[in-house]
Order: C-alpha cells, then sequence, then structure tokens
C-alpha cells in the first residue's frame, strides 16, 4: 500500500524516542536550557544563606531562621508573580522582575560580605524572598503552548517528566556546589553564583518570543439588538452554572460578557491537589534531617550526601522512565498509587536505617516515584485550570509544595530533639500516608466538577 504524504509526515512526527521528539519542537532546546540555568538559584539560596550565616556569625539559629524567612517570603509572593505573568505575558513581566531579583541578592550578597547588622541582613532576605518567583512553572507554561494541538497527547506527560527530572539535577548539584564554594572559595560565594545563573538563564529565556505563551486579550463586540431572538433566548436562560461569563440584556440589547479574573483556588479538586503537595512535601525535609541526626550519632556525617543523592538519583531516574510511557487510568489514580508505592519505601527506610548499604538501594528504588509524582500533579492542573491561568496553577502547585518542604524540617526538628532520629524516621511514612486519602478526594471532587461542566454543556446543546 502506498504511503500518502500526509501519512509519512505523521510517522516522521512519530519516529524516535519522545524525548528526541521533544526537542525537535522549534526553540524548545533554548528554553529548556535557559530555564534549567535559571533554576539554579532554587537550591542553592536556602542552604548558601545558612553556610554564609553560620561562618560569619557564628550561630545556626540565625542561619536556619533567616533561611526559613527567606523561603516563607518566596512562597509568598510565587501565585502572585504567576497571576502577573498569565495576564500580562511572560516577556512584559519578566524581565522588570528579573531585574529586581538579580539585584535584592546581589545586594544580600554584598550585605553579608560588610557584615551588616542582622536585623538589616533579615531585612534583605525578605526583600530578596519578595522578588523570587517560579522559573519552572514558566518552563513547564511553555512546553503545554509548545504542545497544543500535537497529535500525540502524552507528550506533555514526558515533557513534565523532564522538567522533573531537570529539577531533581539541580537539587542534585546545586547543595554540592554551594557547599564546596562555601569551603574551598569563600564563605559567600555560594551566593553570587545563583544570582549570575538567575540572571543570564532568566534574560536568555525572556528574549525567546517565539515560545513565549500568548496573553489573551478582551475583544469588544458590537451589542445585538434587544429584540432580536437569540438575545432574548440568551437573557431567558441566564449565565450557565460554573460559567466564567455572564449574559445580561440591557436598553442596548445583549451585552458583550465579561470575563470574571476567577481565582485558580476555586476550580474543583485544586485544594486538595494542594493539600496533598503540603501534607507529602513534609516527608522529604523530614528523612533528610533524621538522617543528618542519624549519621552525626554514628560519626559517619562525610557520607551523608553521598546518602541522600541516592534518593534523588532514583527520582531522576524516574522522570526519565516515567517520560516514555503511557500509564493508563487517570492522572489522580496514578498519583494515589505513587503515593502508595513510596509509603511503602519509607516503612522500609525506618526498618533499614541502620543498614546503609540496603537504605542506598532502597532510596534508589523509592526514588523513582518522586518526580512522577510530581509531574503528575503538575499534569492534573493541566487538566482542571484554563490556559490562561496556567502559570498560575502551577506556581502555586509550587508554593504547596514549598509550605510542606519548610513544615518537615520544623517538625521533624522537633521530634529528632526529644526522641531521636529512629522516631523522626517515622515521619516520612506517615506523611504520605496521610496524603492518599486527600488524593482520593480531590481525585472525586475533580470528577464531581467534570460531570456537572459536561452536562451543563449538553444542556446548552440541546437547546440550540
Amino acid at each position: 500500500m502506498a504511503t500518502t504524504p500526509s501519512s509519512a509526515a505523521a510517522v516522521a512526527e512519530r519516529a524516535g524516542s519522545p524525548y528526541a521528539r521533544l526537542f525537535r519542537l522549534p526553540g524548545a532546546k533554548a528554553f529548556c536550557v535557559s530555564g534549567a540555568v535559571a533554576r539554579l538559584p532554587i537550591s542553592m539560596m536556602s542552604l548558601g544563606i545558612v553556610l554564609a550565616l553560620n561562618h560569619l556569625y557564628d550561630n545556626w539559629t540565625i542561619a536556619g531562621t533567616m533561611s526559613a524567612v527567606y523561603i516563607l517570603a518566596v512562597s509568598a509572593v510565587t501565585p502572585f508573580y504567576a497571576r502577573l505573568f498569565d495576564r500580562l505575558g511572560q516577556r512584559r513581566v519578566g524581565f522588570p522582575v528579573l531585574a529586581l531579583q538579580v539585584t535584592s541578592m546581589l545586594v544580600f550578597a554584598f550585605a553579608a560580605m560588610a557584615r551588616v547588622p542582622i536585623a538589616v541582613l533579615f531585612v534583605l532576605a525578605v526583600l530578596m524572598g519578595l522578588c523570587q518567583f517560579s522559573i519552572g512553572a514558566l518552563v513547564r507554561t511553555r512546553w503545554a503552548y509548545a504542545l497544543r494541538g500535537n497529535s500525540d497527547a502524552s507528550l506533555l506527560n514526558t515533557a513534565y517528566a523532564l522538567e522533573a527530572a531537570v529539577d531533581e539535577i539541580v537539587f542534585i548539584l546545586g547543595p554540592i556546589l554551594a557547599a564546596f564554594l562555601a569551603t574551598s572559595v569563600s564563605p559567600v560565594s555560594q551566593l553570587f553564583v545563583p544570582t549570575f545563573a538567575a540572571g543570564i538563564g532568566g534574560a536568555v529565556f525572556f528574549s525567546l518570543r517565539n515560545t513565549a505563551p500568548p496573553v489573551i486579550e478582551v475583544v469588544e463586540v458590537k451589542p445585538a439588538p434587544s429584540d432580536d431572538a437569540d438575545v432574548l433566548r440568551a437573557a431567558s436562560r441566564g449565565p450557565e452554572t460554573g460559567s466564567d461569563t455572564a449574559v445580561t440584556l440591557d436598553s442596548g440589547g445583549l451585552r458583550t460578557p465579561r470575563r470574571r479574573n476567577r481565582s485558580v483556588l476555586t476550580y474543583p479538586g485544586i485544594g486538595p491537589l494542594l493539600a496533598v503537595f503540603v501534607v507529602f512535601n513534609i516527608s522529604f525535609n523530614a528523612f533528610d534531617v533524621s538522617m543528618t541526626a542519624d549519621y552525626k550519632a554514628l560519626g559517619i556525617e562525610k557520607f551523608l550526601g553521598l546518602q541522600l543523592a541516592m534518593f534523588a538519583l532514583g527520582s531522576c531516574i524516574g522522570a526519565i522512565i516515567f517520560g516514555t510511557r503511557k500509564l493508563k487510568g487517570s492522572n489522580w489514580s496514578h498519583m494515589v498509587g505513587f503515593l502508595c508505592l513510596l509509603t511503602c519505601g519509607y516503612v522500609m527506610f525506618r526498618l533499614s536505617m541502620d543498614h546503609l548499604i540496603v537504605l542506598g538501594v532502597l532510596e534508589v528504588l523509592a526514588g523513582l516515584c518522586v518526580s512522577p509524582l510530581f509531574a503528575t500533579g503538575n499534569l492534573i492542573v493541566k487538566d482542571i485550570v484554563p490556559e490562561g491561568s496556567l502559570t498560575e496553577g502551577l506556581s502555586w502547585v509550587t508554593t504547596a509544595g514549598t509550605v510542606g518542604t519548610s513544615l518537615g524540617s520544623t517538625i521533624a526538628g522537633v521530634v529528632v530533639d526529644h526522641a531521636g532520629p529512629h522516631a523522626g524516621l517515622m515521619i516520612p511514612w506517615i506523611a504520605t500516608a496521610c496524603a492518599i486519602p486527600i488524593a482520593l478526594l480531590g481525585s472525586r471532587l475533580s470528577r464531581r466538577g467534570s460531570d456537572k461542566a459536561g452536562k451543563a454543556v449538553e444542556a446548552v446543546e440541546a437547546s440550540l
């Protein structure tokens, strides 16, 4: 049978691995790589603050508190910046905010070098945090835009899995680089490197016009006459349930619907999804703190970085595998499954924590579920939230995860101080187990919202 040109093109489009097909998209390599470079601060600044402050002021409490204040400031403004990016465009908002970000980071680094009073440094840390935004959410939004209309819907899974792997690589290399710079170059050099990375990577990213999602503009439509049959029928029905627009009838006829600025948090399923990310992210820092205390008690702290890297390695491998597979079922069911597997992995961590080689192997295996969990969460947001609010939705997921990791450090610190590292390593599996019923609730609410929207569409079609 002869192959038509159109079918040959379709076969060529589907040829090769999913990752190779992703990078054949025009501009994909540029925004993916520049976004990865610009993401370096998320894994270096928090630790960099701790290392710099402890060395300059010889106080772990102040260093840890300032790092926590910085993280909370970042979490507070991330959704705000995301909404601006959605409403005004990545390029228009990106360059001014990037300039503020780089300036605030440089001011903080130079102030730390000058050993300014602690109170001043706290203020500068807050200001620096208030200038941060989620570059990862912007990259994921570009992937969604670049893949719009693609015949293979699973490529978005691959793209989000790739970004999860990039996150893991950043979190593996960032702390190692920060610790090396602080101990081998200067106590504050680890503050300058992420600053330059953010500036260079961000500038390249925002300069890429072709892959930037367009801003949705409101177009005015001339009102129809008030005695028009369609006008009277639409006015008699009123606004559809769950609609973002309302039809009004006045002396001028049918008015142009005005889009309400609906918050991402009001969509069915988003609330439980964010709760899931807060709860299960508690497990990561709780694991880190508990293992740090255990290694310190055993006198083998020099191997701690290698041990923790096993978990991140497994997560990176899991992201690559997830991106090449088409899983059956809904994204919510995938999330529940990954949470169950991760819970079992954490239970095995607790049982084998004194057998370090076995623990390392288990970390790699359990880590296979981590990046797919994050990628699945982003896919759920993509399913629920409209395209014009996607960056905001993805940024809320990032914020929820940040809040969870901060809580994990605090809770684990208290437990380890009072009951030891073995008790602290109970927290991870408890946290992920608690996230499972929340995910089931989110799945139910999301399904109800979809059914309700489907019935509304059927009712409209039936009335026409």
